[in-house]
């Protein structure tokens, strides 16, 4: 199942965002093999989502004995990527020269926060600290208040692994159309920069300023925000175009001179002042009885727990239960050929034999593995 059935993927097992995008791949049916450190070896699955359909073998890659069988591996792979800093891979003797050395066609994916090159590119940092340099923080916050961490979501997920398994699918086409394969280098800076590109359009027309809380769409405007309802909870709106921002005016009985020029800035201040105070006067349920499915462009504030409840994304199936737990389903659909979710988290190490032997490995070679590596 899936459309990237047929396709080999070795995801070296490290921290960070890169798991997320071998699941992405996994999820569109790719096989995804992690290969991880024996000595975490365990019998029981880690409750993590980004590991599920993939299946896990480990070797010891400090080893000459698994370094070549991970070069073995390669050979038969048609992408292999890891997120280090930038030499490790090489210092193991595992880097793009010796991989690609083995099999030509190989995509060969990295993805790191500063990038392979550049004066930063061997310093230790987080998500928070690549979107520091990409000037995505800084954008994000209230008015008169400081930068406001999005998650991890613009650099680890959006930034890296987004950019990295988009990148991973390009090469593939590449390499199908040439048999060349090459390294795709994700790096968290790069991403997130890109990711700011229209912002950068935006100022360039001088619709975009780089204080916080006086643009379009980063709550300075009174109808593209979030408003605390009467029990404490919140409601989003953001009625763009006239036609809809009309009707919020008509659905909440609002002046239609006074609220009638909508793209004035210096109005928003005030004119969010009185939205606020409408938007108390109701309970969240109220509010989604008279706003929810109409063109206001509105949709109650919910958590991620209460996200799986909600009749929209239980009808789409938004979320799915596996071994038990509730996580998010594959995305994007495909009418052909669709993504499922086959099995979880498998415990580490527990697909080693098998994997091995499917691989082409003679079942002495995986006996005296074990041996090696005290599996």
């Amino acid at each position: 199942m899936g459309p990237l059935k047929g396709i080999r993927i070795i995801e070296i097992a490290g921290l960070g965002a890169a798991p997320f995008a071998g699941m992405l791949l996994a999820d569109m049916g790719a096989e995804v093999i992690q290969i991880e450190r024996p000595a975490i070896t365990s019998s029981t699955p880690i409750p993590d989502c980004c590991r599920r359909n993939k299946r896990s073998v480990t070797l010891d890659l400090k080893a000459a004995a698994g370094k070549s069988v991970l070069l073995r591996m390669v050979k038969k792979a048609d992408v292999l990527f890891e997120a280090f800093r930038p030499g490790v891979m090489e210092r193991l003797g595992l880097g793009p020269e010796e991989c690609l050395a083995a099999n030509p066609r190989l995509v060969y994916g990295r993805m790191t926060g500063w990038g392979q090159t550049g004066p930063l590119a061997e310093a230790a940092g987080h998500d928070i600290n690549f979107i520091s340099l990409s000037g995505a923080l800084h954008a994000i916050g209230e008015k008169g208040g400081g930068p406001v961490p999005p998650l991890n979501l613009v650099g680890d997920y959006g930034g890296g692994a987004m950019f990295l398994a988009a990148g991973i699918l390009a090469a593939l086409l590449h390499a199908e159309r040439t048999g060349e394969g090459q390294v795709v280098d994700a790096a968290m800076t790069d991403g997130s920069a890109l990711l700011m590109g229209v912002f950068h359009s935006l100022h360039l027309m001088g619709r975009w300023e780089t204080q916080r809380g006086v643009n379009l769409l980063d709550g300075g405007a009174h109808f593209y925000g979030v408003y605390e309802t009467r029990d404490g909870k919140h409601v989003s709106i953001g009625p763009l175009e006239p036609q809809f921002y009309g009707l919020l005016i008509d659905k909440l009985g609002l002046d239609k001179e006074r609220f009638g020029n909508q793209h004035d800035p210096a109005q928003w201040p005030e004119l969010s002042d009185e939205l606020a105070a409408v938007f108390k006067k109701r309970t969240q349920k109220q509010w989604c009885r008279s706003l929810e499915g109409t063109d206001v462009c509105f949709a109650p504030v919910l958590d991620f727990l209460q996200a799986t409840k909600h009749p929209h994304n239980v009808a789409r199936n938004t979320f799915v239960t596996v071994d038990g737990a509730v996580q998010p389903a594959p995305a994007p659909r495909f009418s052909r050929t669709a993504s499922t979710v086959e099995y979880g988290s498998r415990p580490t190490g527990a697909d080693t034999d098998t994997v091995l032997e499917e691989w082409g490995f003679a079942e002495e070679e995986i006996d005296e593995l074990r041996r090696r590596f005290g599996q």
